[in-house]
């Protein structure tokens, strides 16, 4: 039982350190995440191949060849 409650102290003393770093965290709010997000992609919506689509000749997942069944 000794293992038990040592090992439950240990992890009770992880979670509290863990939580003793969070709350150091400079959050910023929400409405201003939001903001830089659609502005981040705003700016990078053309390098966005899943808005602009990817040129065939650039595609390295198209297949090289093509199946025939005969």
């Amino acid at each position: 039982m000794d293992v038990y409650c040592s090992n439950n102290v240990l992890q009770a003393r992880r979670a509290v350190e863990q939580l003793r770093l969070e709350t150091e965290l400079q959050r910023i709010k929400i409405s201003a995440a939001a903001e830089q997000l659609v502005q981040y992609c705003q700016e990078h919506r053309r390098a966005d191949p899943l808005l602009t689509g990817i040129n065939a000749s650039s595609n390295p997942f198209k297949d090289k060849k093509t199946c025939v069944l005969l």
